[in-house]
């Protein structure tokens, strides 16, 4: 399918999400990617860190990657020139932190923490034009900003696997009701593919109640 283009807005919002074919975030003793990430998945996501937008992430998902960045820039770090090239390239990127956990200064080079409430400092970003913006993992922190009508695009890579027995972090789970347009799709190593939508939050199942739209602050 070929995509449209994405809206002309700085202040674009994307929930940006990997999962297992049966809704999954991650799978217990599974390597990461479920060992399925191919060498055009990850030049994508290469490429894909070079674009100009601001990251926002949750607490957990801070510590894990800024973990993994640093890792990947030493010697002997056992990730893969594009891995590799992936993850130190976060270190560059703006990232807005939300956490009522973690303290300021945040070591993670162009790192903002914000303790307050993230739906408030994200409505308030895209009034100001601050973005675009794009989620980083932070499974909750999605929903929460979904649930409120901020996003507009949610995009899945969905890897073939299902993952039922060992499967952690259901990704669904408390969302509401949404409907999708699709908007664009690929498949990368002839077995990860990718959807993109334009979200619309519903008040309830079709028919019984008007839909309201995810965007329009």
């Amino acid at each position: 399918m070929s995509g449209t283009p994405a809206e002309a807005s700085s202040a674009q919002l994307m929930v940006d999400l990997i999962i297992s074919l049966d809704g999954y975030a991650s799978a217990e003793g599974w390597p990461g990617w479920w060992g399925l990430e191919g060498p055009e998945y990850l030049a994508w996501l290469e490429q894909e860190g070079k674009q100009s937008r601001t990251i926002l992430l949750g607490a957990n998902t801070y510590r894990l990657m800024s973990g993994m960045s640093e890792e990947a820039a030493g010697e002997g770090s056992g990730y893969s020139e594009n891995e590799g090239a992936s993850l130190t390239g976060l270190a560059a990127v703006p990232k807005v932190v939300f956490s009522s956990t973690l303290q300021a200064p945040l070591t993670w080079p162009n790192s903002e923490l914000v303790t307050g409430s993230a739906v408030e400092a994200v409505a308030e970003m895209k009034r100001t034009g601050a973005g675009p913006f794009s989620t980083l993992g932070s499974l909750s922190l999605s929903r929460s900003l979904l649930t409120a009508g901020l996003v507009d695009r949610f995009r899945l890579v969905v890897f073939p696997v299902i993952t039922g027995r060992t499967g952690r972090e259901r990704i669904y789970d408390g969302y509401p009701d949404v409907a999708l347009e699709m908007v664009d799709s690929r498949t990368f190593d002839g077995r990860l593919q990718l959807l993109e939508y334009v979200p619309r939050v519903l008040s309830g199942p079709p028919g019984a109640h008007t839909a309201e739209p995810s965007r329009g602050l």
